[in-house]
């Protein structure tokens, strides 16, 4: 199988493509992603306090400037972190689908009263995700996060809106999360997509209590919210990150990206690599190496050798997912046999999406234009 030159990914993305030089187009689309938001000595240190100004600014005789939704994590974790340490009233959120893990549960409360930060907490209610996660399941795609990642999107911006905050600060960044296949997946704001999905494996009830949002509310969220990944305006490191969180919180490390959900540990471990062929630690450990966390030859002997599963805490991962969805070990059998889908196989708005996806990186492209112009001029 074909390897990239640079970083690892590999064949098992049907979309790859390499140059000349073996190396795919993975790498190049990173590097337009940097050069466009991604850190720069130059300008991003200037943007990111004239982003704490305009943040203050707004939240001045207000309780709070901004929220942030902490999943107890590394990057949530150390963005909660850094935005108490610039002086930022944080409304700081975990929004909890009946999946996390201890040690996630245990981060978020040991960063917070460190940080003297009051913690909200959303439930979602259990039968009604219960439900859709099951229908998800049976759907045949590869992305069974999406109940989960979509829910937690639509409390944050509903919780904003109730308390008056303009900015949402995401932990999403460039620097360690650069390079992810679109194959392996799917939008998680495309409701029409989740309906139908809920609606052809249901067993039983409706999506009346799963917060949520269709097109026109997203659009209207995307007016009245901004949506702010601060870690891109900082030189930020995950090894770093997690010193500091280690050494100044007891924050403990739960083994791999996004492995503080038992759910996704389970369904990016085993099921995406078992029934799709999709390995997300290629494209974990690919944006760790563009991003000079990792060379080439330490993220491949990791991916080759080292494995987020022993047959024991595989099984008890297995058995307690089925158990908590109501699956029987036969049903288990024939998901993981039927035919592999995607999400064109549901109605969709992906073309709609796709456009104001577009829409949002010319804006992007506007905004760099500009700051390179003031940087050129201030020289």
């Amino acid at each position: 199988m074909k390897r990239c030159t640079r970083c690892i990914m590999d064949e098992t993305d049907p979309y790859i493509v390499f140059d000349e030089n073996g190396v795919c187009n993975h790498c190049h689309d990173y590097d337009r992603k940097k050069n466009l938001v991604g850190y720069d000595a130059l300008t991003s240190p200037q943007r990111h306090e004239s982003i704490l100004r305009m943040i203050k600014k707004h939240g001045r005789n207000k309780e709070y400037d901004c929220i942030i939704g902490v999943s107890g994590g590394v990057d949530s974790c150390f963005l909660l972190h850094h935005a108490v340490s610039n002086g930022l009233n944080v409304l700081a959120v975990h929004v909890d689908a009946g999946w996390n893990s201890d040690i996630a549960v245990k981060n978020i409360h040991k960063l917070c009263k460190s940080l003297n930060v009051e913690l909200h907490t959303i439930v979602i209610d259990w039968p009604t995700i219960k439900e859709l996660q099951r229908a998800y399941m049976f759907s045949g795609l590869p992305n069974l996060d999406i109940p989960q990642d979509h829910v937690f999107l639509a409390a944050m911006y509903d919780y904003a809106l109730k308390n008056n905050v303009k900015y949402m600060l995401n932990g999403s960044n460039i620097a360690t999360e650069g390079i992810l296949p679109i194959s392996w997946g799917y939008s998680n704001t495309d409701y029409r997509s989740i309906k139908d999905v809920f609606k052809k494996h249901r067993r039983k009830g409706n999506l009346k209590k799963y917060p949520h949002f269709g097109l026109l509310k997203y659009m209207y969220y995307l007016k009245k919210i901004e949506r702010i990944n601060l870690l891109n305006y900082i030189n930020y490191s995950k090894k770093d990150a997690i010193n500091t969180l280690q050494s100044m919180y007891g924050w403990e490390y739960y083994g791999g990206k996004h492995f503080e959900s038992r759910f996704t540990k389970f369904f990016q471990s085993y099921y995406l690599p078992t029934k799709f062929n999709y390995d997300k630690r290629l494209a974990h450990l690919s944006s760790l190496i563009v991003g000079g966390e990792l060379n080439r030859e330490t993220a491949l002997n990791m991916y080759l050798n080292d494995s987020p599963y022993d047959n024991i805490s595989f099984i008890e991962d297995r058995d307690y997912i089925l158990k908590k969805l109501d699956i029987s070990l036969l049903e288990w059998e024939k998901i993981m046999g039927s035919p592999n889908k995607t999400e064109n196989d549901y109605k969709n708005n992906k073309k709609i999406l796709g456009f104001l996806q577009k829409i949002n990186w010319i804006r992007k492209k506007i905004i760099k234009r500009k700051e390179k112009s003031i940087n050129g001029e201030t020289a």
